[in-house]
């Protein structure tokens, strides 16, 4: 599973996909168990440094991007991530710039930002529903480019995702939710109304990654009918992208911690110099990262 394979190169054909790769439970448990674990060491990593770094989550209804962020909520600890869904914008947010309300939201230095939707909402509902008039959303696509350029200049990890299925994936999604009583709340009117625009959809798609998916910030159009096979790639793609030349070394101990600690724990020497030792363990995330 090669992170390069997502990446969007060109304008996507989105219902010309017919490859949605299955994962065996089994399988996908111990994969998912892995890269969580390379996560939190990523995220270690991140505390008390500039490094910081950003995670954008579109796609269809049912997709699967409540998964991913419940899964990243159980491997992270949330005192530097943060989980940012964006519905419509309110009154105070409609009188200003679209994409103000996002600046105020970005990650502080250590931290990891997930957006469940995002500034994409311009390019995607707002045109299809006539909220935004043609000429705002066309120049939104170079006002975007720009904001990412802007994000990963002053040092900041963005990646964007998006999770695709098939119109009659979303179907067997929605009778499931429509069943289950524990499920049911995620269900909503607008769901329908928006499968009733699929093709208008798609089209709007297909041009935001056409426009907006570009060598600093690329799109990664991730084939989700299987949701384990999705929830894998979603992960093995942020241990590349958020864990690339990123040292997991364990930090060593502060010498003033040590001493500190020698005298309240009653340490012996031994006991001191063990600490001080080198960590053994040395993990690097290079390139396509650790094999899961």
């Amino acid at each position: 599973m090669n992170p390069q394979n997502f990446v969007v190169m060109g304008r996507p054909r989105l219902a010309e996909i017919s490859e949605f790769p299955k994962m065996d439970f089994a399988d996908y448990e111990r994969r998912l168990t892995s890269l969580q674990g390379v996560l939190q060491l990523i995220q270690q990593a991140y505390l008390g440094t500039p490094e910081r770094a950003i995670l954008v989550l579109e796609g269809w209804d049912t997709a699967g991007k409540g998964g991913i962020v419940r899964r990243l909520g159980w491997a992270l600890d949330p005192r530097s991530f943060k989980v940012h869904p964006i519905a419509a914008p309110d009154e105070h947010e409609r009188a200003q710039h679209y994409l103000q309300r996002f600046w105020r939201r970005l990650p502080e230095k250590g931290q990891i930002v997930a957006f469940d939707r995002s500034w994409y909402g311009r390019v995607l509902v707002e045109r299809v529903e006539g909220l935004a008039a043609k000429k705002e959303w066309r120049r939104a696509y170079r006002e975007i480019n720009e904001f990412e350029r802007m994000l990963i200049d002053s040092g900041i990890r963005l990646v964007k995702l998006f999770l695709h299925i098939t119109p009659d994936e979303q179907m067997r999604r929605f009778r499931d939710r429509l069943t289950d009583p524990v499920k049911r709340w995620k269900l909503s009117y607008e769901d329908f109304r928006n499968r009733a625009r699929w093709a208008d959809y798609e089209t709007a798609i297909e041009d935001m990654m056409a426009e907006t998916s570009t060598d600093l910030a690329p799109w990664h159009l991730i084939p989700a009918n299987n949701k384990p096979y999705g929830r894998v790639a979603a992960f093995r793609i942020l241990v590349d992208r958020l864990g690339q030349d990123v040292s997991l070394e364990p930090r060593q101990i502060d010498p003033a911690l040590l001493s500190e600690a020698k005298r309240a724990l009653s340490l012996s020497t031994a006991d001191i110099e063990r600490a001080s030792r080198p960590a053994k363990r040395k993990v690097k995330v290079k390139g396509n990262g650790p094999e899961s």
